[in-house]
């Protein structure tokens, strides 16, 4: 028998349930009937899951938060309406959506900021996530998911190469505006995985004088590494169309050039959401290089999955699998388990590593000549 119980989630979770003379029939049949119910009510969850998405990019498309924060952070609909130049019914349609996802706050007849619609704003926002939406709800990246299925049945590739031809670095390459785009979705990235490790790891910044950022995109991470950790030099190190377009910075230097072949000298490596781009050998051969760059060590800043696919684990756990999913779809790399980052460690020839976990969705792995 099946019994359910709901996590922190709202997602139906099963239980056995073993029948006894203390449960009629009638009752049994009834909760069947329930859960049932309730199943098919978490399925309509999954056959609209796209909505959210596509009124969140909306809500961004229009600068709904920019322009609400613009007015003292609080708005009437018909002052909304026209700052927006929207038709009144419709903006009122999809406000009522976001303040029921608790996007935005309602009362007073008033359209009010919260902590989610500020991680929309493309303006000034730090903490921005609203690159990130913009990025992975382009016909581009989704066009891949269709093509998952077909994954399951092939051992190498990926669905973004199988849909457009070429791998995802290359198209990116070709394309200054999609590049535009993954460089500023990786910021976002950057920003929250960078701050946490610097708020909750900084010993292991001691000692490190020059550090290389592999991969490290438009230098996000390094400039508040370099912020936190004055005494440091960094190298923000990545392809040249990549480097070519990131911003100065004070203690940063920007180097082009191909992980591949070779990486700048440094005291230490760091590499943040870059190796799980890759299949294990390409990992191996990567974190062979950094290994001849660096004197120290190798900071690898990644997601490590729980050994158990049953296993709740913390709140973080939902996000690093459904990372796995967006890997599967538009690369040849995935999310690893704590075995997994072993085996390419030691493969690349480091003789031992520690894990740091902090609160967020990767962890500090340190890898040691």
């Amino acid at each position: 028998m099946l019994g359910a119980s709901t996590t922190d989630h709202g997602v139906l979770k099963y239980r056995s349930l073993h029948s006894n003379n203390t449960i009629p029939t009638p009752k049994m049949a009834e909760l069947k009937a329930s859960i049932t119910a309730d199943a098919k009510l978490e399925m309509w969850s999954y056959a609209l899951g796209f909505t959210p998405t596509a009124v969140v990019k909306c809500a961004i498309d229009l600068q709904i938060a920019d322009v609400i924060e613009s007015h003292g952070g609080s708005m009437t609909l018909a002052d909304l309406s026209a700052a927006l130049d929207c038709s009144p019914p419709i903006l009122r349609r999809i406000m009522r959506y976001l303040v029921h996802r608790r996007f935005f706050a309602h009362a007073a007849s008033s359209y009010s900021q919260t902590p989610l619609s500020r991680l929309l704003m493309r303006g000034a926002a730090a903490d921005s996530m609203a690159a990130l939406v913009l990025l992975e709800s382009t016909p581009t990246m989704l066009a891949p998911w269709q093509r998952l299925s077909l994954r399951a049945r092939q051992t190498d590739g990926s669905p973004f190469e199988d849909e457009h031809g070429r791998d995802l670095w290359s198209f990116t390459n070709a394309n200054p505006e999609h590049s535009k785009l993954v460089d500023d979705a990786m910021s976002c990235i950057a920003a929250a995985s960078a701050a946490a490790v610097v708020d909750q790891y900084p010993e292991a910044f001691d000692g490190v004088a020059s550090l290389v950022d592999v991969g490290g995109g438009d230098g996000t991470a390094l400039r508040i590494l370099a912020k936190a950790f004055p005494w440091i030099h960094g190298i923000n190190f990545d392809l040249p169309h990549v480097v070519s377009v990131a911003p100065p910075c004070d203690g940063v230097e920007h180097v082009a050039g191909d992980m591949f072949e070779a990486v700048p000298k440094a005291d230490a490596a760091f590499l943040m959401s870059v190796l799980h781009d890759w299949n294990d050998e390409e990992c191996i051969a990567i974190l062979r290089k950094c290994k001849e760059a660096i004197k120290g060590k190798v900071m690898i800043v990644e997601a490590v999955i729980g050994k158990d696919e049953e296993e709740d684990g913390d709140k973080y756990s939902d996000v690093r699998l459904a990372l796995d999913m967006v890997m599967l779809a538009h690369t040849s790399g995935k999310e690893r388990t704590l075995k997994e980052w072993e085996y390419v460690v030691k493969e690349a020839g480091f003789s031992r590593f520690t894990v740091k976990n902090i609160k967020a969705i990767p962890a500090v792995i340190e890898a040691y000549p």
